[in-house]
């Protein structure tokens, strides 16, 4: 079922969560104000503006609706977010924000980022 729940979320929220992408978010992301999130949401690693706020607010709507409906029989849609996290995580580029397993922000470098113990 892991695989299955592996697959479904790169085929099914990655590419959603791509195409999402704007200028405003891209600089955001850039300039390290938020950061891909365990829970397969996005996080703010900065107090964020309202403008910034309302982009992730849309994205993290659209993440919630995604995950319900492609979350694969037998797994909830918390288990198929958190995979989908795991996922997002790992495709973070250098430079990039992401959320720890203890809860502190880091900056993707050249290496893999420290994803959970439970992550695929």
């Amino acid at each position: 079922m892991a695989a299955l729940a592996v697959t479904a979320a790169v085929a099914v929220a990655v590419p959603s969560a791509t195409a999402q992408r704007n200028p405003a978010y891209e600089a955001a992301r850039a300039a390290g104000q938020v950061g891909e999130q365990p829970d397969g949401y996005l996080g703010y690693a900065s107090t964020p503006t309202p403008a910034v706020r309302a982009i992730v607010d849309d994205i993290n709507i659209k993440r919630k609706a995604a995950y319900t409906s492609g979350a694969p029989q037998g797994s909830t849609v918390e288990q198929f977010a958190f995979v989908t996290g795991c996922n997002l995580i790992a495709k973070t580029k250098p430079g990039e924000k992401y959320k720890a397993p203890d809860g502190s922000w880091k900056t993707r470098d050249g290496g893999a980022p420290v994803r959970d113990s439970r992550c695929p």
